[in-house]
Formats: structure tokens, sequence, C-alpha cells
């Protein structure tokens, strides 16, 4: 029976999908943070954060998932376009302030060091591209595309962290380059895994490298439309990504994202 009831928790995120509401107080409290002493800190690290402790409070609101345009509440606030909308500058925002780490920590003003800084930022513009071609042409390969750019970010991130951290002496930003290091050996093992994933899952869905089907201008205003009108209100752990995507949503927008990008403020707001 202990089984039985292990297995129905696990096999239903209603009760984790109320709680990742948590994760709204928390980037509700970091973004009042900013607002106060830390916000006369440099503006390419504030304004990046605030965005993303604002946009992140309302998806732990109103959590959704584009694939099958999932969502916890059937309501206009849940809708996919909105979400993705957001979402899109939050990403472009919070890479952009990690490249402007680098940036300033790069004091000897090494230029290959900035130009993957600079990478990193072309690269998220990149997935952003893809993504919205996963959700209007609802081809499952371009989220393959997107996350394999979210790869070359962190690759990117990591190289110079690395080359950063042992030959320049950061003072209090060197806890932002071991943040660095330590995310991308957990998180570039996962993500090569993941992405193979979604290759796998495309393939299986008789998508190949290319969709088989062209892609019309019909075809894209119609998952356009999908995506800001239709909402399937779902619970179960599939429709969610199963554990992944649990970890992803709690990670993302409850704890790991918003506590760094919250630290990287603490940081230069003392320096």
């Amino acid at each position: 029976m202990q089984q039985a009831e292990r297995t129905g928790l696990f096999s239903d995120f209603t009760v984790f999908l109320w709680l990742l509401k948590l994760g709204a107080v928390i980037n509700l409290y970091f973004l009042a943070n900013t607002l106060g002493p830390a916000s006369g800190a440099d503006p390419h690290i504030v304004i990046p954060a605030q965005i993303l402790f604002a946009v992140s409070a309302y998806r732990c609101l109103f959590p959704n998932r584009y694939k099958d345009n999932v969502v916890f509440h059937d309501s206009r606030l849940s809708s996919i376009f909105v979400t993705r909308v957001l979402a899109t500058f939050v990403e472009v925002a919070y890479i952009y302030q990690f490249s402007h780490v680098l940036r300033l920590l790069n004091v000897d003003h090494v230029g290959w060091v900035n130009a993957l800084s600079w990478v990193m930022v072309a690269q998220v513009v990149v997935s952003q591209g893809f993504v919205w071609g996963a959700i209007a042409a609802e081809r499952l390969i371009f989220y393959y595309y997107e996350e394999l750019g979210w790869g070359v970010i962190f690759v990117a991130n990591t190289i110079a962290s690395a080359y950063l951290y042992a030959t320049v002496d950061a003072g209090a930003g060197q806890s932002l380059l071991q943040l660095n290091l330590i995310f991308g050996a957990f998180y570039l093992p996962w993500q090569l895994i993941h992405v193979r994933a979604l290759r796998a899952d495309a393939r299986a869905s008789g998508e190949g490298e290319e969709p088989a089907a062209p892609l019309t201008w019909g075809l894209l205003a119609k998952g356009l439309s999908g995506a800001i009108h239709e909402r399937n209100r779902q619970t179960g752990a599939e429709a969610w990504g199963g554990s992944v995507g649990l970890v992803w949503m709690v990670a993302y927008w409850a704890t790991l994202i918003p506590m760094w990008v919250h630290h990287i403020v603490g940081v230069f707001a003392a320096r």
C-alpha cells in the first residue's frame, strides 16, 4: 500500500504544482531586495535580475509546458504565447548578465574571453528562434536545436570561467567563477543526455533532420493560434515531462537560477 501511494504521488503532479507557487514568494523577495540598496549596482547586473525574478514568480503561479499546450490553471494567464514572450526577454536578459559578469571579471581584457561571452548572447538569441519555431511549427526537432544551443552557451561560460579562475584574482568574484564551474560540471553531462533524448523523441514522432511537411505561413499561424488560445489542463507526470520536467521547473523558476542570479547581484552590490 505504501508503494502504491508513492507511485500515485509521483504519477500526478498536483501537489508539486501547488508547492511550486512558493517559488513566487522567493522570487518576489529577491525582487524586493534588488529594489533596495542593491539597486545602485551595475544596471547591466540588476535589471536582468529584476526581469528574471518578476517573470519567474509569474511562471511559478501559472506554470505551463509548451509541448501540447499543457497548463495547470485553465486561465488566459497560463497562455503558452504570453509565457513564451516573457521567457524570451528573461532568457536573453539573464544570459546577457552572465556574459557581462565574465567581461567584468576579465580584468586583463583577454580578447577570446570577451568573444566567448558575446557568443553566449548570440547563441541565446538563436535559441529563442528555435523554441518559437518549435511552438509555431509544432516540430519537436526544433526543441533539440534550442537545447543544443543552451549546451553551447554553458560550454562557453565554463571555458571562460575556468581560464579566469586560474589566471585572475577576482576577489569576491571568485565565488561567481566557482559557481559557473560547478554548474558546468553537473549541467553539461546532463544536457548531453537531454539533447539526445530530444532528438530520439523527434525521430520517434516521425521527424528527421528536416520536417517531413513543408513549413507554410498557414501552418505557422495555426501553431501560434494554438499557443494563444489552446490550454490543455493536465496534472499527470507524463504531461509535465516526468521527473526531468519537475526538476527543470523547480530549478529554473523557483530555486537554482533565481538564487544564482540573486547572489550575482549581491556580489556586485557589495563591490
